[in-house]
């Protein structure tokens, strides 16, 4: 590859990385909307703008230097670039008000944004005397994040090059031949369910800013709440129920949905991810009813009210709760971890290994015990659905699973080890990291502002890499390693020549 054009490549990338930086201030402004209605936070809430101004600042300085013409093509293998350096400069610039604020250092302040833009809800704060305005910009987070930051792109980045990125999000439902069409859809929908849940959560008591704010961290499984007992502080069986259809509607693929508002029943029910969601919770909310829940409820209403509301909360990777997990044995916390592992639909807002990996899992294993059974040259060939696209399980697909559950694994045993190397117990650790790498929230106490810094960070790094599902991250480091060192040649030769 001539240098010349290695640069060329480059400055596209950064040219629009800078075109979505130059927008990213409309987002981190968004907060200061509240203080038409409450002026005197006004004052209080400044940081937001400071940190507009950088991010604008950045944005202009690429644009300007990269000269960027719009709708120039991308590969994925560029997209995947862009994807995490996006990443990486959002959570940053989202930080900066916090840091300003006064609430958070360095540290806690990218754990914060981290957790905010990857739907965790891990928290550092206290919501009890965190100014609102602060407390609505971290469901801001969660809700453009869970929608998949590569929506938000396409309103900055125009034309062909929104394959590259969507593709290299980790996103494989494309609802429609068009990307730009797929991302309208998308928003579409999730906005719709975002309005529903904010009515649905008036109705049934909470007041205007407890119901926007939750309504937009349930559906982006997110569970940043803005009581400190979450969901559990308003003791209201019908403010849970309406959180578990927002925690599961977030939790289904959006291919899914899709087949749903277009009435092709029959599609959607040739998808596995639903059922096999639905069977996993009709497995596991008995077993921690009466493993866990009923040492603490006679009640058996009582132990499935919170049983299945942890549980969903959990699959989901939602991370609202109604209970304390202190004191529960470790067979309940053991449960409630595999569930966090396990995680909700592909292409949704949730996080884990993803229903639709399993099922795949599932149907592979069923099809290998069927073909031990079958004379030798019978060929069999698996479908499996994913909104309404067929697939068949073929080496492709067993790779991708191969790959994401080896590298989950690898990245879980490391992140359990740093844990528990500061003192905590394994079951403790092993509930903490889970909650992190698949993005989910629940916590057993340990995440705290006085926690370590490596403790900080090991999460940190768990939710980021757990939210781009790793290939993203290994494919952009890969890319610039390779790059970075091509380049070097490539000025050697060009030196000894």
């Amino acid at each position: 590859m001539h240098i010349n054009l290695l640069k060329h490549r480059y400055r596209l990338v950064f040219g629009y990385i800078g075109n979505l930086f130059v927008f990213f201030p409309i987002i981190l402004l968004l907060p200061l909307i509240y203080c038409f209605w409450n002026p005197e936070l006004f004052l209080e809430s400044l940081s937001f703008i400071v940190a507009a101004v950088i991010s604008f600042l950045f944005g202009m300085l690429f644009k300007i230097t990269m000269k960027v013409k719009p709708g120039s093509p991308i590969t994925v293998q560029e997209g995947a670039i862009i994807v995490l350096f996006a990443w990486i400069f959002a959570i940053i610039f989202s930080a900066i008000p916090f840091i300003f604020g006064g609430y958070l250092n360095f540290t806690q302040a990218i754990f914060e944004a981290t957790s905010g833009w990857t739907t965790t809800g891990l928290t550092l704060v206290d919501v009890s005397t965190i100014l609102k305005t602060y407390l609505i910009w971290r469901s801001i987070m969660q809700f453009l994040g869970g929608a998949g930051f590569a929506i938000i792109m396409m309103s900055a980045i125009l034309g062909p090059a929104g394959l590259g990125l969507y593709r290299a999000e980790g996103r494989m439902d494309n609802l429609v031949p068009n990307i730009r069409s797929s991302t309208r859809v998308i928003a579409g929908i999730y906005s719709s369910y975002a309005l529903a849940g904010v009515l649905m959560y008036k109705f049934a008591g909470m007041d205007w800013f407890d119901s926007i704010n939750h309504s937009l961290t349930a559906l982006a499984t997110g569970g940043f709440s803005t009581r400190l007992g979450s969901i559990g502080e308003f003791k209201s069986v019908t403010i849970e129920v309406i959180t578990i259809v927002l925690m599961i509607l977030g939790a289904t693929g959006f291919g899914i949905h899709y087949t749903i508002w277009k009435r092709n029943f029959k599609a959607f029910w040739k998808n596995g991810e639903p059922k096999l969601m639905f069977l996993t919770l009709a497995f596991f909310t008995p077993l921690i009813m009466a493993g866990t829940l009923s040492k603490f409820y006679e009640s058996s209403g009582t132990q499935f009210r919170h049983g299945l509301f942890q549980s969903v909360s959990a699959i989901t990777g939602t991370g609202f709760s109604t209970v304390d997990f202190v004191p529960w044995n470790h067979f309940g916390l053991y449960l409630i971890t595999l569930l966090m592992i396990f995680g909700g639909c592909m292409d949704s807002t949730s996080g884990g290994l993803k229903q639709y990996r399993l099922f795949a899992l599932i149907k592979l294993l069923w099809m290998e015990i069927r073909m031990y059974f079958l004379p030798r040259d019978v060929v069999l060939k698996e479908e499996i659905w994913k909104g309404e696209t067929k697939r068949y399980l073929d080496h492709i697909v067993v790779k991708e699973i191969l790959l994401v559950f080896g590298l989950y694994f690898l990245t879980f045993a490391i992140g359990v080890g740093v844990i528990s190397s500061y003192g905590h117990s394994l079951a403790f650790s092993a509930f903490e990291f889970a909650s992190a790498l698949s993005t989910v929230g629940l916590s057993t106490g340990i995440t705290t502002p006085s926690a370590p810094l490596g403790f900080l960070w090991a999460q940190t790094f768990g939710m980021f890499v757990g939210r781009l599902e790793f290939l993203v991250v290994i494919f952009a480091v890969t890319k610039l390693l390779r790059d970075g060192k091509l380049f070097l040649e490539i000025r050697r030769n060009n030196k000894r020549r």
